[in-house]
């Protein structure tokens, strides 16, 4: 029975450790996860688009989202018209969720619903 115990209590201790862990993550990102979904909740598609079609992207005079340079690392998030869109050459769609693709992409195109403006 002690040794049912002493297990009980190692995971116990590990779970506390893990959940201590978490609320210092969520504290430090000081929201930056939470803008991150509301950026995805205003987005009907997301592409993952190239680094050069990025840069030609802020050449052209885009800003990305400031909510991108608040994470690590930094992603660049562009929301664009569909003729805009179009004119992006290397896209790849994913879904316009929190995922493993979409997380380790390092700029995503987002095209907004038809009927609402982002919010920045």
């Amino acid at each position: 029975m002690n040794e049912k115990l002493r297990a009980r209590a190692q995971r116990m201790r590990e779970q506390s450790l893990i959940r201590a862990w978490e609320y210092r993550q969520r504290a430090s990102s000081n929201g930056a996860w939470y803008r991150f979904r509301r950026v995805l909740v205003d987005a009907a598609e997301a592409w993952i688009i190239s680094e050069a079609d990025a840069d030609s992207l802020e050449a052209s005079g885009h800003v990305p989202h400031p909510v991108g340079s608040e994470l690590v690392p930094r992603k660049r998030l562009f929301f664009l018209t569909r003729k805009e869109w179009e004119a992006v050459p290397h896209r790849r769609q994913v879904p316009v969720n929190l995922h493993a693709e979409l997380l380790l992409a390092r700029s995503l195109a987002l095209l907004p619903h038809e009927s609402r403006s982002p919010t920045m």
